[in-house]
């Protein structure tokens, strides 16, 4: 079976690459020193400091090696080189709510590095979908948890 690529942006790569380096320079020797700590306290059958920083250990290894599986297997877009006239990755799309006349603005990325609060949006989310391949002044039918919602594609930008 081929390892599917994960698409991201150079921004989400470094910022995944930035915790990676974070969790084995700083958290794995923080760690290693607890659990050295905690053994020198003698009987480790109840010894909740060493149980603790041993889970802590656990923890940490397992987000390292997700995080090294997902940069191993990142197909980094550089957004900056994009252009064109329809809604793809890494596109950021001004859209207006036809009922509402609200208007959002989403840029569409990896699903690693999707936060609304910053207005970034997966890939793989039903607005993005529904928008995908739509020009300005297109409409975009989405089914949201609260019902089905019509954006206007007002803007698409590259940045």
């Amino acid at each position: 079976m081929a390892m599917e690529k994960v698409p991201m942006t150079i921004e989400g790569f470094n910022k995944l690459e930035a915790e990676l380096q974070r969790l084995k320079a700083e958290e794995r020797p923080r760690i290693i020193q607890a659990i050295s700590e905690a053994r020198s306290h003698g009987d480790l059958s109840e010894n909740a400091e060493y149980h603790s920083a041993k889970e802590a250990q656990g923890m940490n290894e397992a987000r390292v090696s997700d995080l090294e599986d997902k940069l191993s297997r990142a197909d980094v877009i550089d957004i900056t080189k994009l252009s064109g006239d329809k809604v793809k990755f890494g596109a950021t799309v001004t859209l207006t709510d036809e009922d509402t006349q609200d208007k959002v603005k989403y840029k569409i990325v990896g699903d690693l590095e999707a936060n609304v609060r910053e207005g970034k949006i997966s890939i793989s989310s039903p607005i993005a979908r529904a928008l995908i391949g739509k020009s300005k002044g297109d409409s975009a039918e989405v089914t949201t948890p609260r019902g089905a919602r019509s954006y206007e594609v007002l803007k698409i930008e590259w940045k």
